[in-house]
């Protein structure tokens, strides 16, 4: 049996069923309980109103007539269900199918041993004086218990037949919830194995179970995405940096082989310093993207207007277009605020790394444009050039840990320009596209909006 099974007396679906069904077995007696007390009651009063109708009728026979009408409702109940009795003054029965001795005035219950008449059968009686004797009139309780008796017996049956029930119902579903934990269990098992391509199995009924199975899946595709992205930047890295430390080696090899001869090194030792900065480099922005992509800077995060971030940007980088022989602008409506949850910094970062990356990347003469525009919900950030643009089936690849195009191989840069600027992306919740300029390359930036800003 798989280890991830659980006993279905320990899983907690069938513990959380048991319990609802005791629960809903409790409140039914309870309920049974205060309904048989009440029918119970009420039988009891009718029985006394019935008994007392009785001896009111008897007791308003004509005084000649009562030892006559005491013994007519005698005859006319052979089997004992009610008794009547009429003593003297001095005690000695005058009528009736009992006699009635040391019952006090008033309501009282006797045990009657009659013959034809079970033993210890218990009688409601009335006791009450008329015209001198003792008239009382006695109904059998028998009917009263053996209703009271079907009642408690129904309630037993239907106790009974309500827990078994319920306990068959929660076992079916708890069966069926621990068999949809078994599968989350079974696929996280898969998953500490090794097998990252394991996905937890959707009922597609939408409940809450399907719901964290969901949530489980995306967390696991994202897991997955992480795992095949350090392998490739593992590879990247082995590749990419392979030929500076080779180049390095070389430099340093031929630097002490002058030595040796007594020839000065200060070529190589400059070019040494300039291919160990770049490796530095690289690994500062590799470590930069593992921070970023960890969270660790959203502590940082306030209300901001990502038009002054833009603005600023523009400023700064307009010299530097113009120096290499293009030009940079920024389109801002003017006296309006565009609001972000954000850090100020990462975002400085993230546009310097794209307009660094058309400046780079783009002729002398090409136009770049920063532009701010407000889409329903969303802020929406441009950088736009009419230089060269990436293809279609590299827009994607370029956002990848050291991937370079073939055409800018040549070109200074370690390939983690992009990849910065989508992890700033991926931690603002914003979304980065890539389209085509006709000609050149648009970046499109689209942070959620912030409608009431913090002050």
């Amino acid at each position: 049996m798989n280890k991830t099974r659980v006993s279905l007396l320990r899983s907690t679906p069938f513990r959380l069923a048991l319990t609802f069904a005791f629960l809903f077995v409790l409140a039914f007696i309870l309920s049974g309980a205060i309904v048989y007390q009440l029918m119970s009651a009420d039988l009891a009063r009718r029985l006394d109103e019935s008994i007392k109708e009785t001896y009111s009728v008897v007791a308003l026979t004509d005084r000649e007539d009562l030892i006559a009408a005491v013994d007519n409702n005698a005859d006319l109940n052979p089997d004992k269900d009610q008794l009547f009795s009429l003593t003297g003054p001095d005690g000695n029965h005058q009528a009736g199918n009992f006699t009635a001795s040391g019952l006090p005035d008033g309501f009282s219950m006797f045990a009657a041993r009659l013959p034809g008449v079970p033993p210890d059968t218990m009688y409601r009686a009335y006791t009450g004086e008329v015209g001198g004797n003792s008239l009382t009139v006695a109904f059998s309780l028998a009917e009263t218990d053996e209703l009271e008796t079907i009642v408690l017996m129904s309630f037993g049956w239907g106790t009974l037949f309500i827990t078994g029930l319920a306990i068959a119902g929660g076992a079916l579903l708890a069966s069926r919830v621990q068999r949809r934990l078994d599968g989350i269990a079974a696929t996280m098992v898969d998953v500490s194995h090794g097998r990252l391509d394991a996905r937890i199995p959707l009922t597609g009924n939408g409940d809450d179970i399907d719901g964290v199975s969901a949530q489980v899946n995306a967390a696991l595709d994202r897991l997955s995405a992480l795992v095949d992205g350090m392998r490739e930047v593992s590879a990247n890295i082995a590749h990419d940096l392979k030929t500076p430390l080779n180049r390095l080696q070389m430099i340093l090899e031929q630097a002490v082989d002058k030595a040796a001869l007594g020839e000065d090194v200060s070529t190589e030792l400059t070019d040494a310093r300039a291919e160990s900065l770049q490796i530095n480099e690289t690994f500062d922005a590799l470590l930069r993207i593992a921070q970023i992509e960890a969270g660790a800077r959203k502590a940082r995060f306030v209300d901001l207007d990502v038009g002054v971030v833009v603005d600023t940007i523009g400023e700064v980088y307009a010299d530097v277009a113009e120096d290499d022989g293009k030009s940079l602008s920024t389109s801002l409506v003017p006296e309006t605020k565009w609001y972000i949850h954000g850090d100020r910094d990462l975002l400085m970062q993230m546009l310097s790394n794209l307009v660094e990356n058309a400046l780079r990347h783009c002729p002398p003469g090409t136009a770049i444009e920063l532009a701010v525009s407000r889409q329903d919900d969303s802020i929406l950030v441009r950088v736009r050039d009419n230089g060269p643009g990436i293809p279609a089936g590299e827009r994607e690849k370029v956002f990848q840990r050291l991937y370079r195009l073939d055409s800018s191989r040549t070109t200074p840069g370690s390939g983690l320009g992009l990849s910065l600027v989508k992890a700033v992306a991926d931690l603002h919740g914003a979304t980065i596209t890539l389209g085509d300029n006709n000609p050149g390359l648009v970046v499109s930036v689209s942070f959620p909006a912030v409608k009431s800003p913090a002050a």
